[in-house]
């Protein structure tokens, strides 16, 4: 278990200490305001908890300098949430304890696998494969033929890379995440339907990060990619030949259909579900439960489903909840209209 002094944690972040009675004690976690004891370190990320401050047990609280005088001690940072990952990385608990590649686990002779590589009992590695310096596969990882892994990538149990599948360096595969599984490639014919075979590739780009569950299809043709530092949640479904651009943030339970781009720096949140064959531009935020099937230009907050823009979605939330009342009115309206021309309006 990690422990740090107070003055060396603070160092570290590069934080300053304001408070705390000039005494320097052990940090040995971090902790929310209300669960924290003494020798821990909280923070404070969103104002509507300021309150807490008061009653909270932490040794310290990383918090922002207009809040520095409301606890006993302060780590003064200027982006809490941010540190408060930081210091959280510090004292996480590593997942796994096995080192080396274990005789129960079968890879090929053809396979390459780098310095420090670690491999859990149950993994297969399939021919032509190779797996850079420092990586770790847990159990019930299976990688096919002619897949690349990067340097320090992690691919929890049960991640599956069919053939060949690329991963940058510092990749993050959670458990039972698919990459390379075949599209959803058929059409119908006068004889049934036919399938039309996926003969391409799944490419990630460095640090990419794809959680539980989650599928990204390979390509009929070319590859399904990925790029750089985009992070992907759980239960996500990238459709074959899709492309998504760098530092995007896919929310849990996204649907891209076939051959759309995403460019860089888009958040999709939970639940948005993305027609084939359109374009997204940069910086786009697509709100939960969007429903897109149109091209969506740079830098455009849309919500909705169908997606539009989102002070448009805000105005219609708030007008729904007036719908059977506005109904009644409307009716009203009609009758004495029927009554003063005699015509009853049109449908």
């Amino acid at each position: 278990m990690a422990v740090y002094k107070l003055s060396a944690l603070a160092a570290t972040l590069g934080l300053t200490v304001r408070g705390g009675q000039g005494v320097d004690p052990d940090i040995t976690g971090i902790n929310t305001l209300d669960d924290a004891v003494p020798g821990e370190v909280s923070f404070l990320a969103n104002p509507k908890y300021t309150h807490k401050l008061a009653t909270t047990r932490a040794t310290a609280v990383i918090v922002s300098p207009e809040h520095a005088d409301q606890v006993a001690c302060a780590l003064v940072s200027a982006s809490p949430y941010q540190d408060f990952g930081r210091a959280l990385a510090l004292f996480a608990v590593r997942q796994g304890s096995f080192t080396g590649i274990s005789d129960r686990a079968f890879v090929h002779p053809d396979a390459q696998l780098g310095q420090g590589v670690t491999v859990y009992p149950f993994v297969y590695i399939g021919p032509a494969t190779s797996v850079g310096d420092g990586s770790t596969l847990f159990p019930g990882v299976y990688v096919g033929e002619h897949c690349k892994i990067g340097a320090r990538c992690t691919l929890y149990p049960n991640a599956v890379l069919m053939a060949g599948t690329t991963l940058g360096d510092g990749c993050i595969l959670h458990p039972g995440a698919v990459l390379g599984a075949e599209g959803f490639g058929f059409t119908r014919t006068p004889s049934g339907i036919q399938k039309i075979p996926q003969t391409g590739s799944v490419c990630l780009g460095d640090r990419v990060e794809v959680g539980a569950n989650a599928a990204i299809d390979r390509a009929v043709l070319a590859k399904t990619e990925v790029g750089d530092d985009t992070k992907i949640d759980n239960l996500v479904q990238l459709g074959h030949n899709v492309t998504v651009g760098r530092e995007c943030f896919i929310v849990s339970q996204v649907g891209v259909a076939g051959s759309t781009h995403i460019g860089n720096g888009c958040t999709l949140a939970g639940q948005v579900g993305v027609a084939g064959h359109l374009h997204i531009g940069d910086n786009v935020t697509l709100g939960p439960q969007s429903g897109v099937a149109q091209d969506i230009p740079s830098n455009t907050v849309m919500g909705g489903s169908p997606a539009v823009p989102q002070s448009t979605y805000m105005r219609t939330l708030a007008l729904m909840p007036r719908f059977p009342e506005l109904f009644k009115r409307l009716s009203k309206v009609e009758k004495l209209l029927e009554k003063l021309v005699g015509t009853k309006p049109a449908d």
